[in-house]
């Protein structure tokens, strides 16, 4: 059973642990699984004749490790209690790396999923323990510039995945998107072996009938929001059916946590005014960071002409924003600064940077792209460091654990939304811009489309060209509506700022003589 508030904090078992040796190691292991989240997206083409697979099959590479990870995510905490949160890690990495190369060396799609299904069930667990290790291995005072550390891995990994993936593909073969994790696994296995303290958790019972909940409402929920893009959302059957089971799973999960002591996630969890208010601000990042990443490089190949290696360059200076905007939270936080005045600023940045970048021009440059991008980097930068700490302040420290894997799992689930949401977005008002802008062409609103260029040109081609106008242009009105939403979104809000409670201190983690 979970302790309450006020239980003994755990002390940890291996004395002498250098704190900045346990953060840079966890950070290496919570990199490498968020990274390939997103890695192999820009591979799917390539990999699509490689594995025999079919155009809307291929896409299970994807949502094989996404719905897996959503549902091991949950069991961290009962896990780490269980066999240990430091053999938990070093079994995480171990099984992690073997089934990257596992990957990297698949002959079929059915393979791949497997192993992509291993992959992500066994990563799953890195960035959860990696926070709670974080917040044990540092006093309190200290957590700020910790988690700022910790942070880089998990928020830039998603951003740069597409980069990374990119240049791996076009300059050697797309199995090494997957054979790059052996070295930084056995990097990250053998430093957690000679470093890594392990903390004496309480014992606690399984919840299996939370646990089959959560598993089926998340697996659902993930399947309905991957395949509703490829169906047609609740045109298909299958849509409607994972949607109701997501619903009536998550439903059913939610009265039984609030009503059953020990359940897989505590109910103190969903009852610290502070940790519930951070859940919802995680999802929001999720959603925010996920959907710019999925747009963002799309839009500069198909309107803009970038080669795909330049797409991602485009994208680094969010990753150099959210860099230097968590290193500068850390430090703030450190000298006593109210996170949620940080807060504040990180949502109105990333609200200002997406409204900018609904203003973007079809003929503009290069530099309108680094300006938001960095400014919505940095905005999301000064959200997620204050955000644990806020989050995380007034629960017991042997919830730590539970904590970090629903804030990851939300987070995942808030990327998922996202980009379900954005692309359905973007399609929809694609096709409204286009009736638009096409319901006011007329041989006589073009200038050039005189009898005699006609008839030298062939109609059908001039028709042609109009159209393909018509696209680049309705495509592009469509981006910059989503943009618009999702700034709308980003300061809505701000109000929900007023329920958080400024931390107070929390006694530190003890470690033995």
């Amino acid at each position: 059973m979970s302790s309450a508030p006020g239980a003994s904090v755990p002390a940890i078992a291996t004395p002498g642990a250098s704190p900045v040796v346990v953060t840079m190691v966890v950070m290496l292991g919570s990199f490498m699984t968020v990274l390939d989240s997103t890695i192999a997206n820009v591979a799917l083409p390539h990999m699509q004749p490689s594995l025999n697979a079919a155009a809307d099959s291929i896409t299970w590479v994807l949502t094989s490790y996404i719905v897996a990870t959503a549902i091991a995510t949950p069991i961290t905490g009962w896990l780490a209690a269980r066999i240990g949160r430091r053999r938990l890690f070093l079994w995480s990495v171990a099984i992690f790396t073997i089934a990257s190369l596992a990957c990297g060396l698949a002959g079929s799609l059915s393979e791949m999923v497997i192993y992509r299904i291993i992959q992500g069930a066994s990563g799953a667990f890195l960035a959860p323990l990696g926070q709670a290790y974080v917040l044990d291995v540092w006093p309190q005072e200290k957590h700020g510039p910790a988690m700022a550390w910790w942070g880089v891995g998990v928020m830039v990994g998603p951003i740069l995945g597409p980069v990374v993936g990119g240049w791996l593909t076009e300059n050697f073969d797309w199995r090494w998107v997957f054979l790059i994790n052996l070295p930084f696994g056995l990097i990250c296995f053998t430093t957690a072996a000679a470093s890594l303290p392990e903390p004496k958790l309480p014992a606690r019972r399984f919840d299996m009938l939370g646990f089959a909940l959560l598993a089926l409402g998340m697996a659902a929920l993930q399947l309905a929001l991957d395949r509703g893009q490829q169906l047609d959302w609740l045109a298909s059957w299958e849509v409607r059916l994972e949607a109701g089971l997501a619903i009536a799973a998550l439903w059913a999960f939610g009265v039984h946590a609030l009503s059953r002591p020990g359940a897989i996630i505590d109910r103190e969890l969903l009852t610290d005014r502070n940790a519930l208010t951070g859940m919802l601000f995680i999802t929001l990042v999720g959603f925010l960071l996920v959907a710019t990443t999925a747009l963002l490089p799309t839009m500069v190949q198909t309107l803009y002409g970038y080669p795909v290696v330049a797409a991602g360059e485009l994208m680094m200076p969010r990753g150099i924003g959210m860099m230097i905007a968590m290193m500068s939270a850390g430090q703030l936080l450190g000298r006593g600064v109210d996170p949620r005045g940080m807060l504040a600023v990180g949502f109105v940045s990333t609200g200002a940077a997406l409204w900018g970048m609904s203003l973007f021009s079809p003929d503009q440059g290069a530099w309108p792209f680094v300006v938001t991008g960095f400014f919505q980097g940095a905005g999301l930068g000064l959200i997620f460091v204050p955000l644990n700490t806020v989050a995380f302040a007034s629960l017991a420290p042997a919830l730590r654990t539970d904590a970090a894997a629903i804030y990851m799992l939300l987070r995942n689930i808030g990327g998922s939304i996202g980009i379900s949401v954005a692309v359905a977005l973007l399609e929809r008002q694609t096709q409204i811009s286009h009736a638009d802008i096409g319901s006011g062409i007329t041989p006589f609103s073009v200038p050039w489309a005189d009898p005699a260029t006609l008839a030298a040109a062939g109609a059908g081609a001039v028709v042609s060209v109009i159209d393909g106008a018509v696209n680049r242009q309705a495509l592009m009105i469509a981006y910059l509506d989503v943009f618009r939403a999702m700034a709308i979104m980003a300061v809505s809000v701000l109000p929900l700022l007023l329920i958080l409670r400024k931390p107070r201190p929390a006694p530190p983690v003890h470690l033995p003589d």
